[in-house]
């Protein structure tokens, strides 16, 4: 071999023995906003610790919000790619800001209904002409909205205080309002801070035939331009979805060590059973049949009719079940 030729063979493989690594770094960058709820972005932390993003080639930026409101806002206003949110999800996507296309669980029992026992309220009917403090348009909303009507408690016969979830169950702590409807994790305050306090109902009373979607929902340009790494994240997120399930003991202690060091693992353990969720293949019987469109439909139903929108697209136009369909075995 002449020089000149070994020259260049031997800087040539140095190089590619160089880019080889570079190239195996090299991440797509997606960014995520969430709630910090168990019901939320549990499978998040859990891909995250586990590295089933990483995987994917996925490095997902995260950034935390308290509400779904903030959230979508942050989406529309084009400083998120994808989002992680409770019954929100049925709600701007509807108005035609963003696509939903992968479902996290339902929220069995996170939404609940808190009142002062000292008020006088044992029932329903006593919160008639009462102050009830929550954030509109939140999952928290639409529960007691049901709750109140499956008690033959017209939503207009109570106050409603619309605060951050925080200043409400502020509000609650402090007397101002006797009672509150909120989700987990904001029950453990309540349960230490007042002592005489009384959970009056709890969403799981309503399921299935008012099941509180959780679920991810992408931008509208987003997704149109990005289905090959949505499907990444499709996939990071049905190998932590299922090991949560699978291995849901030792999960939730990482989970509880890493990320939710303030909430006691019983605390926790009781979060989760406040949640349903089912294993990738079973969501996609759930999508296939119709059925997770229909219970998506049932809360986008609720919002717009609060909001006094007619024309509003629905679920099963908002909702694409293509990509977990095409992705999942």
């Amino acid at each position: 071999m002449h020089r000149r030729q070994f020259l260049t063979t031997t800087m040539g493989a140095a190089l590619s023995g160089l880019a080889a690594p570079a190239l195996a770094q090299a991440r797509t960058k997606l960014r995520v906003g969430y709630l910090h709820t168990l019901a939320v972005d549990g499978q998040i932390w859990t891909g995250m610790d586990r590295g089933s993003f990483e995987k994917q080639g996925l490095e997902l930026e995260l950034r935390q919000f308290n509400t779904g409101l903030e959230v979508f806002q942050a989406l529309i206003g084009g400083s998120l790619d994808v989002l992680a949110t409770g019954a929100v999800v049925s709600n701007f996507p509807a108005r035609g800001q963003g696509r939903v296309f992968l479902i996290n669980d339902i929220e069995v029992a996170t939404a609940q209904l808190w009142v002062h026992s000292e008020a006088g309220i044992k029932s329903f009917d006593d919160l008639k002409g009462k102050r009830i403090a929550t954030t509109t348009g939140t999952t928290a909303h639409v529960f007691l909205d049901r709750a109140l009507r499956a008690n033959s408690v017209d939503p207009k016969e109570v106050e409603l205080l619309n605060q951050a979830m925080p200043a409400a169950v502020t509000s609650f702590i402090s007397g101002a309002v006797p009672a509150v409807a909120l989700w987990v994790p904001f029950n453990i305050m309540v349960r230490d801070k007042v002592p005489d306090a009384m959970k009056l109902a709890d969403a799981s009373a309503y399921y299935p035939q008012a099941a509180i979607i959780d679920g991810w929902a992408a931008a509208n340009s987003y997704f149109d331009a990005n289905k090959e790494t949505l499907v990444k994240l499709i996939k990071g997120w049905s190998e932590a979805n299922d090991h949560m399930i699978e291995h849901s003991d030792e999960a939730l202690q990482s989970l509880q060590q890493g990320h939710y060091s303030q909430v006691p693992l019983a605390d926790l353990k009781e979060q989760f059973q406040a949640q349903k969720m089912f294993s990738s293949r079973d969501w996609k019987k759930l999508y296939q049949d119709g059925t997770v469109t229909r219970w998506l439909q049932q809360s986008t139903d609720f919002f717009m009719a609060n909001a006094g929108i007619k024309d509003f697209t629905p679920a099963d136009k908002y909702f694409d079940t293509s990509l977990y369909l095409e992705t999942v075995a």
